[in-house]
């Protein structure tokens, strides 16, 4: 099933600063984080549970990722 979207108030890391090669979160909707492509805004996202999201942003953080 794809969530409704439509409410969703993304937003961008600061630290992006005027590079458009960052993602946008949505953190509004209830029960639902979602991700999408700065540079594509009307293209597709993804959704995570808050609880998915927050253990991918911990993985990122301890470095799970690197090369």
């Amino acid at each position: 099933m794809t969530p409704n979207l439509t409410s969703a108030k993304f937003r961008k890391s600061t630290l992006s600063g005027a590079n458009d090669n960052c993602v946008e979160v949505a953190t509004n909707l209830p029960g639902l984080v979602a991700v999408r492509d700065s540079k594509d805004p009307s293209g597709p996202a993804l959704a995570f549970t808050p609880t998915q999201w927050r253990s991918f942003i911990g993985r990122i953080n301890t470095g799970t990722f690197d090369a």
